[in-house]
């Protein structure tokens, strides 16, 4: 397997610059998701450690060798694409053994690892078959197979579970996870959903117009998000944003102040999740504007006086209906207080709670 090392890698096609200044360091057999939106960075990354793509500045290396102008053919990465580009005129067998004919292996070797491959990601049974006579969920594990029978010291997934219905994505994202843990191969993962690298990953790499927002462990990237872009683009529903003015222990949110910890003044945004806002019997007055069922959960979106706040809460049956008037509580160490200047988290900084 590999250590992985970006040290200022940078990525421009002429004033175009996709990638910019990115510093990371893969540990030999880690699971790591770039996750963020389209055009973030995150696929040409991707390409970049694949060989696809050439730095246009900075250092990539695999255990301590420049890999930078080093071939895709000569890195010895597997590489499942969105996908699948499976060759329609192959069966899977053939399919999966592809990538070993540019390392001049044996027939006999060939077969027996193609076979191996198989068996792993449980398509031994569609080694005749061609794609079109596939289900999307087989076409993806040949795709797995294919990346995995050249025992890559490091493998590359693009978005491999987007073209999957829902249930299926579940069961495929325990099975990859599964296989990497057992093959302890070095992996990066590239995805847009936040589910995906949660569930997945060891660490996040979460990007942003071609920069590194932060990494960090899907926990603190949730618990400790280090800037409000993170914060928004972890965790569903979406987090709640307030705009206010921090100063002499007060934080004052539409005209209304609310007490804090002293560690912030300015303009600041403050952060609380849908999820730890709770319904009471006294606390921050509102009125209940729209109800939308979710299955087990239902979320509520509720006027006060602070300004609009989602709430999700357990149940699938609706308890409060449109038009009603209810108390919120929260508690002070579920807030996030974010300085308005550079969008950064103010660590430690608080609003006190709102309860019962």
């Amino acid at each position: 397997m590999a250590r992985i090392e970006l040290e200022q890698i940078r990525k421009q096609w002429g004033d175009v610059v996709a990638v910019e200044g990115m510093d990371l360091t893969i540990e030999d057999g880690e699971f790591v998701a770039v996750l963020g939106p389209s055009g973030c960075g995150k696929s040409t990354t991707l390409f970049m450690l694949a060989g696809i793509y050439a730095p246009s500045g900075g250092r990539m290396s695999f255990d301590g060798m420049t890999v930078n102008e080093v071939e895709s053919k000569d890195r010895n990465v597997g590489i499942v694409f969105q996908s699948y580009a499976l060759y329609p005129h192959m069966n899977v067998a053939e399919n999966i053994m592809f990538p070993l004919k540019f390392k001049k292996l044996p027939a006999e070797e060939a077969r027996r690892r193609a076979q191996a491959a198989a068996d792993l990601v449980q398509v031994h049974e569609l080694m005749d078959r061609r794609p079109s006579q596939m289900s999307g969920g087989q076409q993806q594990r040949v795709a797995l197979a294919r990346a995995l029978v050249k025992e890559p010291q490091l493998l590359l997934l693009d978005e491999p579970l987007s073209n999957l219905d829902a249930t299926l994505r579940l069961s495929m994202r325990t099975e990859i996870t599964r296989l990497q843990r057992q093959l302890e191969v070095t992996t990066i993962l590239v995805t847009h959903d936040q589910i995906e690298a949660t569930t997945m990953a060891d660490r996040i790499v979460c990007m942003s117009k071609g920069r590194i927002e932060q990494v960090a462990s899907p926990h603190d990237l949730y618990a400790s998000p280090a800037s409000i872009f993170v914060a928004s683009f972890v965790g569903a529903p979406p987090i709640n944003l307030l705009d206010g003015q921090a100063s002499n222990g007060k934080v004052v949110v539409n005209d209304v102040p609310l007490d804090h910890n002293g560690k912030a003044a300015g303009a600041v945004t403050l952060g609380l999740r849908p999820e730890h806002i709770s319904f009471a019997e006294s606390g921050l007055e509102g009125t209940v504007d729209q109800v939308e069922p979710m299955g087990r959960e239902t979320l509520y979106l509720i006027e006060t006086p602070i300004g609009s706040l989602r709430v999700l809460a357990n149940g699938s049956g609706a308890h409060h209906g449109s038009g009603q008037a209810v108390h919120l509580a929260y508690r002070a160490e579920d807030t996030l207080m974010f300085d308005s200047s550079d969008d950064a988290l103010i660590p430690g900084a608080h609003v006190a709670g709102s309860t019962a």
